[in-house]
């Protein structure tokens, strides 16, 4: 038998945006473990806001496990957290979403690199660098910079290594602005794989004394520079193989009756992004289009083409959203609409 390290991984109870935390755990097993053979583990709860300190007991239970390509034998395991009594913790919003393995997920992480309190690229101690314009996709030192692209490519391939399904990469608007994306098939694995994959990176930053910055607006309202969003790109299997235009307006209507309930769990500040500028629509407002990305919710062309059939997406998830409760949310409406 050889020593694995497993790297148990899981949410907080901050609010209203949970860190990652992570401990370490070495364990003797025959060959790479599988979910099946990681053991649930305890953690002091009332360290991480979830417990009262009398009764500090909490419970991490494994969910997904990926090999962890920074350390030999080693294993990333995400966890859930659970009461001792084995139901879900109040924090656990994995645990409200509708296990469906019908329902895909993609999702696009914005994101800031930043240093010294500065995004990457702008002028230390104060100052802009030039506007916006040629940093989107941009290459080139004076548009990528060059530690970001080292960060971003690593990310790319540590994931990768990890089977996270990262299935892109680019830089964003803004100077010092990135974003990647995930893809999942099934209602639970897309944000599983989220939470990993910004695990990933802001681990890997920490050796270049950078931070990840997912504030969805972390230059100011009233700043000429875009901020930061994580779309929500969905399809449930009716979606994909029935549809219709029917089907598809009676969506629409319920994505418009719960509005408010979206705008919840969509992210923190998200008043200072949705502003109707800067590709977005105002967070009091609901609509859709066609290849409109001032929409609450993009409808692709090949989407009508088809027989209004395939995925939607919805671009008021914030950068800071917790993945979990977007999909959650999303689930919920969709359920409540009768299919035809």
């Amino acid at each position: 038998m050889a020593k694995y390290i497993l790297e148990y991984i899981w949410l907080d109870g901050y609010q209203p945006v949970p860190n990652l935390r992570g401990k370490s755990l070495v364990k003797d097993f025959d060959a790479f473990p599988t979910l099946a053979e990681l053991p649930n583990w305890g953690f002091d709860g009332s360290s991480t806001r979830q417990a009262e300190g009398h009764t500090s007991d909490c419970v991490l239970k494994p969910v997904a496990v990926y090999p962890d390509p920074t350390r030999s034998n080693a294993a990333l395991v995400l966890g859930e957290v659970m009461l001792p009594d084995g139901t879900a913790h109040p924090t656990n919003a994995r645990a409200t979403i509708h296990d469906d393995p019908g329902t895909w997920f993609g999702f696009e992480q914005e994101y800031f690199l930043y240093k010294d309190g500065v995004p990457l690229g702008f002028p230390p101690g104060g100052g802009y660098p030039p506007p916006q314009g040629e940093y989107y996709c941009g290459v080139g030192f004076k548009n990528a910079g060059n530690i970001a692209r080292e960060i971003v490519d690593t990310h790319l391939d540590l994931c990768i290594a990890a089977g996270v399904n990262h299935e892109g990469i680019n830089a964003e608007v803004a100077k010092g602005q990135w974003e990647f994306q995930i893809f999942g098939k099934g209602s639970r694995k897309a944000a599983d794989e989220m939470w990993m994959a910004r695990y990933l990176l802001i681990r890997l930053c920490e050796k270049y004394s950078i931070d990840v910055n997912i504030h969805c607006k972390p230059l100011g309202k009233d700043s000429d520079w875009n901020g930061s969003g994580m779309h929500a790109n969905f399809s449930t299997e009716y979606m994909r193989t029935v549809g219709g235009k029917e089907y598809f307006e009676a969506l629409m209507a319920a994505f418009d009756k719960y509005k408010n309930e979206h705008i919840a769990v969509y992210g923190p500040d998200n008043h200072l992004r949705l502003t109707g500028l800067h590709e977005t629509q105002s967070i009091d407002k609901f609509n859709y289009g066609v290849g409109n990305r001032g929409a609450s919710i993009r409808v692709s062309n090949s989407f009508v083409k088809n027989g209004y059939k395939g995925y939607l997406e919805d671009r008021r998830p914030n950068s800071q959203g917790d993945p979990y409760q977007i999909a959650s949310r999303i689930l919920q409406t969709i359920d409540s609409v009768p299919k035809p």
